[in-house]
């Protein structure tokens, strides 16, 4: 039976245990860091292609200066920094090059590695503002006219020739790039660019990526550079790219504003600041170089590969890409390798701090966005990367805390960046980022009282005049649910400027009651026992008041509710975040999540989970009093408007789903989490499948034509979306949140098909597991370790120490399990159905 108060089940653990557990854990891992060598040298003592090491200098990364995915960063001894960008000009003479005007030109990604050993994405002129889908739906509206009112009508009888025409032009005048890296030692990168149509006009830019002062010159060779090192000045990094074939034409510019204005044809100042080479291709025709950054410019300017050694090259990267690293296969493990790229296209380099982060979505996020990186969605971003890269995500919390720690405006920052800590520790055993994360952490949970109106341990909402933006402290932002708060004036506090409210809202005490909980697991890692008991009286006292007040036995939910006693009148899935914060009884989850999750007029479905319930009066309204009527596009409005249910009126939050499905698992309720990870995939899948986006958020409602599930909004490569297939991943196998420190969970008692995952590391182990209806195999470090056959299960906090294993298993109907040892005979037990805790 799982006992929530703490972190695992039947056995509970004492900080001795749990600090002997992590100090197991350290001892094991590789070193702090995270880019490995070449993968022709990089094979780790696990046998893995793509194992952490320390990121030492010089090395070169694909994709790592922030937004920029269409070239590569160098960094030098002494921290000198170069960067490389491929850059398409347009047929109108507009130059695609980086950041927010790069990123709607990416038409495709990957396959993309996280250590930078492959890289491939395209690039395209069109933008894909205007889509045959877009036009369908203004064609839908004028072959029924009766559907729509006379102002949409008239709209579409205006706009749709514009368009057609607009987009006609475009795909005639269409020009697509394909750029690829691959990695061939720790300094170096060959590059290829491939066009796709004739009269193809492209760069290879040299300049340097954050302004550092560095001198840029066009030789024979291509382009040669140098730069002192930031951090010693006497060390001088160089650059050489070397293309094997020379370019058209090349300059060297007095400032980046000239180097933009030279490649469009434009006058521009000659000088040493950055430089250029033109090339103009033909369809299928292809250029091939050689990167490096070094410390001795003689190494920097060595011959390079050949052209058809580079494509070689760049071939066997490519056929390796899968290898070593996070990969799956199947209907839903397929969605383990769509999802490492899609990590990997988002890592960065954080030029302050020295070391890598995950950026947030579409513009900066780092040292450039410290707002948005500090919230809650970096928190997410760290989850998802513990299973793509343990050390990306490692030093993705590095660099929060480096920043200065979580955003205290959003309120579930502190307690979900609490539980990132928790998670990566327990995978990884980092105890120095407990050390360094603790005082900020303590002190953010320290100041969460200042809204507890009444001192009865819930927590109030915070107050906006906006109503829309009462919700903003939680990432929930207009939802309906806060817009009935009512405003009381603060009394002390921290200084946090905003007013309470009178509404007790369940989510943020739900966040509350986990940051208690974490805090407690964190203090018992760093010995403090005192703090560890005071959390854990915290956490008790808030579980206790969250069932005496806020639990609505008539509706079978965990409601909002006033200080005056009255209840929240609008249902979202906030009412499951008390399974996610362990506050919930076991029978009160069983009967929210039966009554309410799993009940298709409110939030389950085949689209789920929206963010207001299907069945409240607000659900997909788009502003209107009704949605519009069509066969095909269901909730379309108009041009330039959203296509699918508003933002809050139900549309599928990523971090919702995984707040869902954490608390799902959590209270061993496999079957419905199962469900909800296959459902969030296919979401995900579907959109990266056509459009190889990630975006900020989903369509609640299938067979809606415009853009699937996927939202048309600008974010269209949110990191925080991954969260989406990260479920199915974590249902066949992952680190054990609420399992012993280095623990694995794995099997699921729902996914279709037989699904595989590749190189899940956890513990300073590397995992594999192949699940089916029948059959479940687990290997570690290569070698197979458990199965079971004869039916489905979910295995928990799953430890092999050499001759012996323990867990607890799940089965949905009578399966015969099997251990296998390091040494001597397997051992085997059978199992009936339900739960069994088992060692053999």
């Amino acid at each position: 039976m799982t006992d929530h108060s703490g972190v695992i089940r039947a056995v509970r653990r004492s900080p001795l245990v749990l600090g002997i557990a992590a100090a197991v854990v350290a001892a094991s891992m590789v070193p702090a860091g995270g880019v490995p060598d070449a993968r022709t040298d990089s094979t780790d003592s696990r046998g893995s292609s793509h194992g952490t090491s320390e990121i030492e200098r010089p090395f070169a990364l694909p994709g790592h200066v922030e937004r920029d995915d269409n070239g590569a960063l160098y960094v030098g001894e002494g921290e000198s920094r170069f960067a490389l960008r491929v850059n398409l000009l347009t047929s109108a003479g507009k130059l695609i090059r980086e950041n927010q005007g790069l990123l709607a030109h990416v038409a495709d990604v990957g396959p993309v590695t996280v250590d930078g050993s492959y890289y491939e994405v395209r690039i395209s002129s069109d933008d894909r503002t205007i889509t045959p889908d877009r036009l369908g739906a203004l064609r839908e509206i004028l072959a029924h006219r009766d559907d729509w009112s006379p102002e949409q009508v008239d709209q579409a009888r205006e706009q749709l020739p514009s368009l057609e025409a607009r987009y006609e032009q475009t795909q005639r005048d269409k020009q697509t790039i394909v750029i690829r890296f691959a990695r061939t030692a720790p300094n170096t990168l060959v590059g290829a660019v491939t066009a796709l149509q004739d009269d193809t006009t492209m760069f290879l830019e040299a300049a340097p990526p954050w302004g550092e002062p560095s001198s840029y010159r066009v030789t024979d060779g291509g382009i040669r550079a140098s730069s002192p090192g930031l951090d010693d000045p006497d060390v001088t990094g160089h650059f050489a790219l070397t293309p094997t074939r020379r370019a058209d034409a090349g300059a060297s510019y007095a400032s980046i504003s000239d180097l933009v204005a030279g490649m469009q044809g434009d006058d521009a100042a000659p000088g040493s600041a950055a430089a250029a080479l033109r090339y103009t291709l033909d369809r299928n025709e292809t250029i091939t170089f050689t990167s490096t950054v070094s410390d001795d410019a003689a190494t920097s300017t060595a011959t390079s590969a050949g052209h058809g050694q580079i494509l070689a090259a760049i071939a066997r990267a490519r056929a390796q890409a899968d290898v070593g690293t996070l990969s799956g296969s199947g209907p839903a493990g397929r969605s383990a390798t769509a999802m490492r790229s899609a990590i990997a296209l988002n890592a960065n380099y954080d030029e302050r701090f020295r070391q890598r982060f995950l950026v947030w979505g579409w513009g900066r996020g780092g040292a450039e966005n410290d707002t948005i990186f500090t919230g809650w969605d970096s928190a997410w971003d760290a989850v998802v990367a513990l299973t793509v890269d343990p050390e990306l995500a490692r030093e993705h919390e590095r660099d929060l805390f480096d920043t200065g720690g979580p955003r205290y405006d959003q309120l579930h920052a502190g307690p979900m960046h609490a539980y990132a800590v928790k998670r990566i520790y327990g995978s990884t055993g980092d105890i120095d980022l407990v050390r360094e994360a603790y005082p900020s952490l303590a002190a953010f949970i320290e100041k969460l009282p200042e809204w507890d109106v009444n001192g009865d341990g819930l927590l109030e909402a915070p107050y906006d005049a906006d109503p829309s933006k009462v919700g903003n402290h939680l990432g929930l932002d207009d939802l309906p649910v806060y817009w009935s708060a009512e405003r009381i004036a603060k009394e002390g506090g921290s200084g946090d400027e905003r007013d309470n409210t009178d509404l007790t809202d369940v989510a943020l005490t739900s966040y509350y009651a986990l940051m208690a909980q974490t805090m407690a697991e964190l203090a018992d890692a760093l010995g403090r026992d005192d703090d560890a008991r005071r959390y854990r009286a915290l956490f008790d006292d808030v579980r206790r008041a969250v069932n005496e007040t806020l639990w609505n036995e008539e509706q079978g939910m965990y409601l909002d509710r006033h200080l005056d006693g009255r209840w929240g009148e609008v249902v979202t899935p906030t009412i499951f975040y008390p399974l996610f914060g362990g506050v919930a009884t076991d029978e009160r989850a069983r009967r929210t999540v039966r009554e309410n999750l799993l009940d298709p007029e409110k939030f389950w479905g085949e689209y789920a989970v929206p963010s207001i319930s299907r069945d409240d009066a607000e659900y997909c309204a788009n502003g209107l009093e009704a949605p519009n009527a069509s066969a095909s596009y269901t909730y379309y409005v108009g041009w330039n408007q959203e296509n699918s249910c508003e933002q809050w009126r139900g549309a599928v939050w990523p971090p919702m789903n995984a707040t869902v499905y954490d608390g799902l698992k959590r209270y061993g309720l496999d079957q419905a989490a199962g469900e909800l990870a296959e459902k969030s995939t296919d979401m995900w899948l579907d959109t990266w499948d056509r459009d190889k986006q990630f975006p900020e958020y989903f369509d609640p409602e299938p067979g809606q034509v415009i853009n699937g599930s996927a939202v048309d909004s600008a974010w269209r490569y949110y990191t925080w979306s991954n969260v989406m297939p990260l479920m199915a991943v974590h249902e066949l196998v992952a680190e054990d949140p609420w399992g012993t420190p280095g623990s694995v969970t794995f099997g699921s008692l729902v996914l279709t098909g037989r699904n595989t995952v590749d190189d899940v590391r956890v513990g300073g182990s590397t995992y594999a597991a192949t699940v089916s209806p029948d059959r479940t195999e687990l290997r570690q470090d290569g070698r197979q370790v458990f199965r079971a056959v004869g039916g489905r299960v979910v295995v928990r906090d799953f430890v092999a120490t050499g001759q012996r294993a323990c867990f607890e298993v799940n089965a949905d109907s009578r399966v015969r399990l099997t251990f296998l040892p390091e040494r001597g005979a397997p051992r085997q037990t059978t199992v009936g159905a339900g739960r069994t805790e088992a060692c053999l």
